[in-house]
């Protein structure tokens, strides 16, 4: 939807790139839950950087950052189609009779007191989002912001990515670039 937003909004002549993101914390949250349990954390007390985008294998967390972790190649996999199609699983256990509606608006909550803590003045307020970005050949891409009272301040780089990761990139990267052609396609034709 952010690239059917961003056209709407340069239609309209008021797009702003920093005023418009994309909340990949749902899918962070999922991530950091999913390796809490795999390592026996708390998940308060991780933080995966996810990239790409939200949906399906598009979204890409990247657990080789995940300080201390360790996990064996199955894990690794698991872990990370479960992430990436958390949602599905949700649908599914409620039987198709409803969505991820609690999870998405914890993960609503946790994304807007971090942009208002920094709208408030806060410095350090870095995480996740889905927006315009120069990093990849995507025009939009998810990765670690930092925000200020001005929006996001700063996209980050989202760092090394290991072997495993590079080819869930690889393949990620064409469905991401079509489903950003596909919203701009449905403003403008």
């Amino acid at each position: 939807t952010v690239p059917i937003a961003a056209e709407v909004l340069k239609k309209a002549g008021v797009y702003d790139k920093t005023k418009l993101c994309g909340v990949t914390t749902l899918d962070v949250c999922r991530a950091n839950t999913f390796v809490a349990e795999n390592q026996g954390w708390n998940p308060a007390d991780v933080d995966v950087t996810v990239i790409g985008g939200h949906a399906g294998i598009t979204i890409l967390p990247l657990f080789s950052q995940v300080p201390n972790a360790s996990f064996s190649d199955e894990d690794l996999e698991k872990l990370t189609v479960r992430t990436q199609f958390g949602g599905d699983e949700v649908v599914k256990a409620k039987a198709g009779a409803g969505s991820a509606t609690l999870s998405m608006a914890y993960a609503g909550y946790l994304f807007t007191e971090n942009v208002l803590k920094a709208l408030r003045g806060e410095e350090g307020i870095v995480q996740c989002a889905y927006v315009e970005s120069e990093l990849t050949d995507a025009t939009y891409f998810a990765s670690p912001c930092r925000f200020d009272k001005n929006g996001v301040a700063e996209v980050l780089p989202f760092g090394e990515l290991s072997a495993y990761e590079q080819q869930w990139f690889g393949k990620m990267m064409p469905d991401l670039q079509k489903q950003i052609q596909k919203g701009e396609d449905f403003v403008n034709n």
